[in-house]
Formats: structure tokens, sequence, C-alpha cells
């Protein structure tokens, strides 16, 4: 215990799991969370003594089951094992940790997900910028970043690393910025020191500088990064030769979708429960390489035409060959995860099994590269030439390691026969014990003529001869006589002790010897680490690009064409995701969008709740991002001018562990996207406004189409779904405003939603329809049904006494004097309710009249804001009145 408790101290903060013969043990708080969380028996060590502890374990052979859940349950591990055979230990057994796994640091595939990386992330916060870096130690994959909060908490929910490390005096202010979700630890701050997190680096990549990288101006990232190489040195994972570069993640160079936009566009996450999330349609990949580049290529869409035109002549080139298609896709299959296989080989975790893996996923580099090659096309040219079929590795492990060879190297059955010949000897002793003893028993028998003559065993003597008394005479001199019994004697010769010393011992040095011959192999495996890992980045392009194709014949996409225009012309548009969720037979209803700078730049959509007004939004979204990443479209034509920024703004949801409101949270979202507007952006907007009043609501939504519209700096392309009908009157005061709606048709007080976009604005919501059909009482529908018709009521009388309030102004304005020679015109107070304007000038009124003097006191007194229609009635009647009394 004295020694469990020495190496607890070492890592505070983790279970230790401390290797006691042929269990893990738990002790303390260890054992109660340990015992809670994979649900094993819970007991007690010196139960009733002053030395009482909690006390939990399993056998060691169980750790694969055990380990992941702990992990998973966002545990740090540290696995305490035996350092010398306990055999041939002197008193207490050597000890140490030989590994810490955490959930951002593991190799265990029960802990791994086949399609998704296993970030382990590191944040630094400097003065001015932050940076971050990302490692997947069981990919190799290295990556840096440095700019603004924004920026860091998209990456951050982009990645979904499993593990962030950052400074302890910097976790209020991370937790600030991005919340305490993420599954976090905290590291000294002397580990964030530039200098420090530098030599780290260029120790590990053996250079002198990190320009070679293109990230030696990035001060921040580089302190993050070396964090992280800091962080694996203290985890006991010291094999870290195939971690070969580090990659910048160069801002500019992808589509800026910002955490609000990921979530609501559902592009690998649901938001619900049950929900479909973009990445499952898309996703046919065969490899979990070429699922886990998906992913990647989903969240960072491109903004180079060059590169996404690439892309997408190569999926046209897949298309347009079936067979090819077909081919490439069969050899695919065949190939496992050859990312992760060959970073085992690279840290010598890899067991025989996984190595037969490794040599039939080489087996398929060949036939693929051959069709590659004679593809015709250039992109799949170029992918040829990465592929290495690395036929000297892949003969060796053919030729060692047997096909049935298990996951253990310590018990024997990995090797094939005529790879060694003390091992064949050996098992020759230990496997064929039996034939061996049978023939030197007949050849002894042949040379004696002893017929009785036996050969058997016993723990005290070993292996011996028995002979029975009336042969005694016939044993040979040369026989050492070891045991008198009543009617026999037993003897060993030189022979028999020398071959018991070799069965006794066979077993356990043949498991030495092969244990031995398997590490050379995997050492000699270690040379083909970088043309495996540059095989693994082919073989997952190609899955990704042939996944798009299969996807497009499947689903009928077509070819978009994506250029540097600032147009987005959308043909009989489908939404990805919603048409392969609809019943069998039932087909979406396309639709039209078209979007530029200089004549339709907003397109305002009014329609009724559950017309498919979201729908429209998202779906427009999800065309542009599958263009841009290299796929066919959902649609008849696509025309996409590069995007560069989608913002999107639609749902509601309450932050209540902020203490942020719907309302707070939408217009937080919405200021975002206003601040950082650019000419290429696209921005999607589902009712703002509804989380607050109706005025307020359409009063900070016309302001926000105002601004899109007005913006002197960029025309962001803008869709803007809402029900504030008001809103159409946008399009006779800005030029690039255009109203839509979502048809609807209306019969026997029942509506049929058309889910078809047309030209023009929309008047009614049908709010009270869609609560009859959502099965709401019918009792509630016709209370409702009534107020809504006497609120009509109500504002058909407002809007008349407001005319003639009206009429009487601009007669007031007919007797007054001309200013300058122009007569001020009247708006119609319809308009002063739903658009700001100027206040009324009242100077028109002779100063001088003492009954204008008191029409205008009356005016002035009024708060029309709160009046009722009955008041306005009686005030004009006042009014009325007063001018009676002039005449």
């Amino acid at each position: 215990m004295k020694q469990y408790y020495q190496l607890k101290q070492q890592y505070p903060g983790a279970l230790l799991l401390f290797r006691v013969g042929d269990f893990y043990e738990t002790f303390g708080e260890d054992a109660v969370t340990t015992a809670r969380i994979v649900d094993i028996v819970l007991t007690k060590r010196g139960a009733g003594t002053s030395s009482e502890v909690a006390l939990a374990g399993f056998p060691h052979h169980s750790l694969d089951t055990y380990l992941p859940k702990l992990v998973r349950a966002g545990q740090r591990v540290a696995i305490c094992d035996q350092l010398e055979d306990p055999k041939q230990a002197k008193g207490l057994v050597k000890r140490g940790v030989t590994e810490l796994v955490t959930p951002g640091v593991s190799f265990h595939d029960n802990v791994l997900e086949r399609k998704s990386n296993n970030y382990l992330a590191a944040v630094h916060f400097g003065k001015t910028e932050a940076g971050i870096s990302f490692l997947d130690i069981s990919t190799g994959e290295f990556l840096v970043a440095q700019g603004d909060i924004e920026y860091l908490g998209k990456l951050l929910q982009n990645f979904a690393p499993a593990e962030v490390l950052f400074c302890k005096q910097s976790r209020q202010q991370f937790e600030g910025h991005f919340g305490p979700d993420f599954c976090h630890y905290a590291l000294d701050e002397w580990v964030f020191g530039f200098d420090y997190a530098h030599d780290t680096l260029t120790r590990h990549f053996k250079t002198t500088s990190l320009k070679g990288y293109g990230i030696d101006n990035l001060r921040e990232g580089i302190t993050a990064a070396g964090c992280i190489l800091h962080y694996l040195a203290e985890t006991k994972h010291d094999e870290v030769g195939h971690i070969a570069n580090i990659a910048r993640l160069e801002e500019d160079k992808y589509v800026w979708l910002d955490r609000f936009t990921v979530r609501n566009l559902e592009l690998v996450q649901p938001q619900h429960l049950g929900g479909v999330p973009l990445i499952d349609i898309l996703d046919q990949t065969v490899t979990p390489m070429g699922a886990r580049l998906l992913r990647k290529w989903v969240v960072l869409p491109l903004k180079e035409p060059i590169q996404i035109q690439r892309r997408l002549d190569t999926v046209e080139g897949l298309l347009d060959n079936p067979d090819l298609l077909g081919e490439i896709s069969q050899h695919l299959r065949q190939i496992n995860d050859l990312e992760r296989l060959i970073s085992k080989v690279a840290v010598r975790r890899i067991n025989p099994r996984e190595l037969l893996q490794l040599s039939r996923a080489l087996d398929a580099i060949g036939p693929i590269r051959e069709l590659l090659a004679a593809s015709g096309m250039k992109a799949l040219e170029k992918l040829a030439d990465q592929l290495n079929p690395c036929e000297a590795l892949r003969e060796e492990i053919k030729v060692k390691i047997r096909p049935d060879a298990g996951v253990l190297t310590n018990q024997g059955g990995v090797l094939n026969d005529g790879i060694d010949a003390e091992l064949d000897e050996l098992r020759g002793i230990a496997f064929s014990g039996k034939d061996y003893l049978f023939q030197l028993q007949q050849r002894e028998i042949q040379n004696t003529g002893i017929s009785s003559l036996k050969v058997a065993y016993n723990k005290v003597f070993g292996y011996y001869l028995e002979v029975t008394n009336s042969h005694k005479d016939k044993v040979p001199a040369t026989w050492i006589r070891k045991q008198t019994l009543v009617n026999a004697e037993r003897y060993i010769t030189e022979e028999l002790k020398t071959y018991e010393e070799k069965i006794l011992h066979a077993e356990d040095r043949l498991f030495v010897i092969e244990q031995n011959l398997y590490n050379e192999l995997v050492l000699s495996a270690l040379e083909f680490v970088p043309r495996i890992q540059q095989n693994a980045r082919a073989v997952a392009v190609l899955d990704c690009l042939a996944s798009f194709a299969a996807t497009a014949r499947q689903h009928r996409y077509v070819k978009p064409v994506v250029n540097d225009s600032t147009l987005l012309d959308i043909r009989a548009g489908r939404h990805p995701v919603i048409e392969r969720q609809l019943p069998p037979g039932e087909s979406y209803i396309p639709n039209d969008i078209r979007l530029d700078q200089d004549d339709q730049q907003i397109v305002i959509i009014t329609g009724p709740n559950m017309a498919g007004k979201s729908a429209l939004l998202r779906q427009t979204a999800l065309i542009v991002l599958l263009a841009q990443i290299g796929s066919f479209v959902p649609a008849d034509a696509a025309t996409i001018g590069v995007i560069d920024k989608i913002f999107t703004r639609v749902g509601a949801s309450d932050n209540l562990s902020k203490g942020e409101s719907t309302f707070m949270v939408e217009m937080t979202e919405t200021a975002s996207i206003l601040n950082n507007l650019s000419d290429r952006s696209l921005v999607l907007m589902d009712e703002i406004g509804r989380g607050t009043s109706t005025y307020d609501g359409i009063s900070i939504a016309w302001a926000i189409v105002e601004h899109l519209h007005n913006f002197p700096k960029a025309r962001a392309k803008t869709l803007f779904a809402t029900h504030y009908h008001e809103l159409n009157q946008l399009a006779d005061d800005c030029e690039r405003v255009r109203n839509y709606n979502v048809a609807v048709r209306e019969a026997d007080g029942r509506i049929l939603f058309m889910r078809k976009l047309v030209e023009g604005g929309s008047e009614h919501s049908f709010g009270i329809h869609v609560a009859r059909m959502a099965g709401m009482p019918t009792s509630v529908v016709l209370r409702a049904n009534e107020i809504m018709h006497h609120l009509e009521q109500e504002r058909t009388n407002t809007e008349e006494a407001a005319t003639e309030f009206d009429d009487v102004l601009a007669g007031l304005e007919n007797e007054a004097p001309k200013s300058n020679g122009r007569t001020p015109k009247a708006q119609p107070a319809a308009a002063v309710a739903t658009a700001p304007r100027p206040s009324l000038q009242l100077s028109m009124f002779e100063p001088a009249d003492p009954t204008m003097e008191r029409v205008r006191d009356l005016l002035q007194q009024l708060d029309v804001n709160t009046l009722t229609p009955i008041e306005a009635l009686l005030k004009l009647n006042e009014l009325k009145l007063v001018l009676a009394s002039k005449g």
C-alpha cells in the first residue's frame, strides 16, 4: 500500500489501476468511482480496522472492457503494471505507471470512434489573440491556428475535441468564453512559455526553426502546440515518431461558418434527439480514414474555385465511369483503418491480428494504383502517384505471421514455422513431446530387448524409464538408477535428462523467442510509417470523392457551376436531408432561388407556419456548402459565385445557464452576423424579432433589413423569412429587396401547403389553421378564431379613425400658409404605424390665431400610442367643435 500511495501522489486527479497478480485493483475514492462507472462490486480491505479502505478490481485481461467505460466517463486513468517477473523478483515486485490514458490521448479501439477523430486540444490566451492546437495521437494529425476568441470558439465546435488543455490561471477566461462543458485539464503556467514550446517543437521535428511548416509567425499557436507535446510526455506517451508534421489551419482558406451556423444547419450533429445531420446523408465512405476526412471537409468548405473545380471534375469523371467507380469501391472495402494501424506500429502497440489487417490493406493498394493510373483523369493519376504498395513489408508480414494469429504476443502461435530453427525445435519439443517420448521408448525397447519398458513422469523425478524386475539384467550400464519399487526399477539417461530440461523450459523459451522475432518485425515496419501515412491520406481523399459520386448517382444530384461571380442561382433546389426522410412515394417539392448584388440582393419570404420557409433557407445554405466542398448538389442546375461566409439565424433556444432568454440569444447571434459581414456573405435569417413584443420585433427586423441593404462595405446576399407582413413595404423603399411567399391554398376553412415559392408578399399567417392541424382542442381553436376576428375589427376601427384624423390634418394644412411655396404631403396612418418616419412639423398654424393655438395644444397633449378607437373618435369630435366655434 505504501508503494500504491507513492505512485498515486505522482498522478493526482487520475484513477490508478494498480496491477496485483492477475488483477487491476483500485483503492479508496478511486475504488468508489470505478465501481460506480463500470458497475463492479465494491468491497473493503481490512474491514473493521483502522486501515480499512474501499477496494474494487477486475481481471487484467478485462482491461479493454473496463478502460473505455472509465475514459468515456471523462476519467484520466493511470495504468500501473508490474515491471518485473514476480517469479524472479526479490521482495516487493517493482511497479510503475506505463501509460496515462485520458479522453484525448488514447490508442484503444474501444475508446475511439472509427468515423471520428479523437482530438486533444490546447488553448493559449495571448494579449491580443489566442492560439489553439489539435492533435489526434491515434492518426498523427497535428494542427495549429491563431485568431480571435470567436475564431477559436468556431474551431472548438467544429473539431469537438475530446479533451482541452489550458493554463490554470486561464480557467475562468476559458469557461467564460467557451463554457464549462468541455472535458478539460489545467496545466502549470510555465508550460505555456513561448521559448519552452518552440524548443519542444523543434526538438520533436529535429529542425532549427518552424518556418518550413508555415507557422513561425503564430506565437500563441506555437505555445499551444508545444503544450500538447509536453502533455504527451507527461502521460508517458514517448513513442511519437508518427507525428511527423504540423499543419496550419488558415482562416482565409475556408468558408467562415460560425458556431451558430454549424449548429443551426446540423452539419455533423443533430440539434434534437432523433434528428438527422447532413453528414449522415452524405457519408457513403467505406474506409474510416475517408469518413474522418469527410467530416473535416463538411465543416471546412473551400473558397478557392480552382480547388473546388478539381474535386467536382473528379467526381464527374467517376460518375461518368460507373465500372471504374465500382472497382475502386470494391478495393477500398478491403482497406481497414490504415491510418490508425500504422500509428500503432509507430508506438509499438500493434498486435499480430492488426499486422495482418495492415498487410491486407496493402494488398488493395496495388490494384487501386493501377486503376487510377489508367483512368485518364489528372486528379486520379496524381493520387496514383501518391500510393505505395510497400511490397517488402507486405510480403514480410505474410511470410512471418500465421493467418490465424491471435491478439496476444506472449502466448505463442504468432509466427509461421520455418522462420527460426530454434523456435521450430522448441515447438517440436513443447507440442510434440508424446511423439518424441514414444520414439525414444521404441528405440530403447529395440536396443535392450525390454518389451515392457515404459516412459513416465512424476513431479519428484521428472521423466524416467521404468523396468520390471524380470528384465533388470538387460539394463545398460549407462542408465542411472533413481528409484526402487517392489517389482520394478526406475532409471534416467543423459538423453532423457537433456530432453526433460528442454521440454520443461521449451514453452517459456519459445514465447520469449517469438516475442523477440515479432518485435523485430514491428521495428522493420517502422521504416514504412511515412509511406503508409501518405497512402492513408490518398485513400481518404479517393474515398470521399467516390462517396460524392455514389450519392450523386443515387439521388439525382447535378454538377454545380462554381466561379468568382457574385450570382447565386439555384434551379429546382431540394433539401438534401428532408427529401431523404419523406415517406415512400412522396417527392420533395423543389424551389428556385436567385440572389445577386445588383438586382435581387435581399429576398423577404413570408408565409404561414409549416409552409416550408425554414427548410428553404437551410436548403439554400446546404446546397452552397455541398458545392464548395466539391460535391454535386440536389437541384436541376446551380450557379454559385463563391461564398466566403455563411451566417444563419434560425430556430429559438434559451441559454438558461447564462441567464439568457430566447430573445437575448437571438440578438447575440444576429449581432455577430451584422458585425462580420463581407461582400460575399450569404445571410439566412428566420423570424428575427419574434422573441419580443410585436412592435419591437417589427422595428428590429425592419432596421436589420435596411442595414443589410444599405451597408456600404458589403452587399451580403440575404434570405429573410418572417411573419411580419409589414416588411413587404421595404421592397418599395429599397431597390434590391424583393418579396416572395410560400404559396398555400385555402378551401372550406382549411389550408393546403403548396410549398412553392412565388413572387409577391403574403398577408395571412394561418396560425389558427396550424393550431387545428397540430391537434389543438376544438374549443380553443374556435375561441382563438373569435378573438382574432374581434382584434381585426378593432384594428379596422382604429385605422378608420386614424384616416379621419389624417383628413383633419390635411384640412388644417390647406388652411395654413404655404411654407416656401410647398405643402407638406400627408402620409397614411398605416405607414406611420409600420415604418419609422419624421414627426410632422406643426409650424403651419398661424401663431396669432387663438383657435389654431387651441387645436395645436390639444394635438400636443395626445398620446397616439395609447389612444383607443373610442378615445380617438371623442378627441376628433372635440377638435371639430373647436373649429366650429371659430366659424
